[in-house]
């Protein structure tokens, strides 16, 4: 396949737009503001003129949107059902495992081949190596798609056909991503209060991670095994840490709003009893829906 639409013209829409374009895939596009279409028609794509304009298009039809939600509400108007049969429906909007469940069985009702992907990049890393984009979905259609997808990225990776892996692996590679950049820049407030420079610390943060991936590898592997009294580090000394962040930011008239939260979720692991236990016996606590 050498033909796609693309439905969804921000900014992650244009770059993957873009980059097929670059790639001399023959690309049809949609989106709600036709005006943003405008950079990619004077590189040789086609304007739709409504979405279902832009599936009769292609065999292939990618939905890059804010959300399921959205992608459902444009996908439901008139005549788009009927003419995606036949085709593959690949959906990279941002959702969770259930709403790509729900959008595979939505497709499977209608004839139409479903995949499920999430983009772990930026715009500006797609068409490159950093960025990766994880699928998950019937192989059949998985492999319809790839020689598109490989254009994106030159990092692919195919979960298996339960379609709710891709979407599985994007939040909790988020969860642990966004949450660090939360430690990151309160570390950052740090450096700034007592005249550092920012810059340096994200050197310094970025040489320390053959360090930081040997925890995330040793925490993982206590919370798969149950071990958690093999004790490295404990539950205890970590709150007393945000405890010490604390006392730093009333003394530099800082924000301390990161590490008293950390401090409060932290200190329920040791209202439980695990305070002399391995750090990843916060696990046992977080797993709890209720705690």
């Amino acid at each position: 396949m050498n033909a796609i639409s693309i439905i969804g013209l921000g900014a992650m829409g244009m770059a993957l737009a873009k980059t097929l374009l670059n790639k001399g895939v023959k690309v049809t596009v949609w989106n709600r503001t036709s005006t943003k279409a405008e950079p990619l028609v004077q590189n040789g794509a086609t304007l739709a003129k409504d979405v279902l304009t832009a599936v009769q298009a292609s065999p292939v039809a990618l939905v890059c949107v804010s959300n399921y939600p959205t992608a459902k509400e444009i996908l439901d108007a008139r005549g788009v059902t009927e003419a995606l049969k036949g085709k593959v429906l690949l959906q990279l909007s941002t959702g969770t495992p259930q709403e790509a469940r729900d959008s595979e069985r939505w497709s499977s009702e209608r004839n139409v081949d479903y995949i499920d992907g999430a983009i772990l990049a930026t715009p500006n890393q797609i068409g490159g190596e950093a960025g990766i984009i994880f699928v998950s979905g019937q192989e059949a259609a998985y492999q319809k798609v790839l020689p598109l997808l490989a254009h994106l990225t030159g990092n692919v990776r195919y979960l298996g056909e339960e379609v709710g892996l891709a979407s599985t692996v994007d939040l909790a590679t988020l969860s642990f991503l966004l949450n660090a950049l939360l430690g990151f820049y309160h570390g950052a407030n740090i450096y700034r209060a007592e005249g550092l420079s920012v810059a340096d610390f994200g050197t310094s943060i970025s040489q320390l991670m053959p360090a930081i991936d040997e925890m995330v590898r040793h925490e993982a592997e206590v919370i798969e095994s149950g071990t958690y009294e093999s004790v490295e580090s404990s539950v205890k000394v970590v709150v007393d840490t945000f405890e010490l962040h604390r006392q730093h930011a009333a003394e530099a008239n800082i924000n301390a709003d990161i590490p008293t939260a950390a401090s409060a979720i932290f200190g329920k692991a040791v209202a439980a009893g695990y305070g002399e236990q391995q750090v990843a016996a916060l696990f046992k606590v977080l797993e709890r829906k209720h705690e």
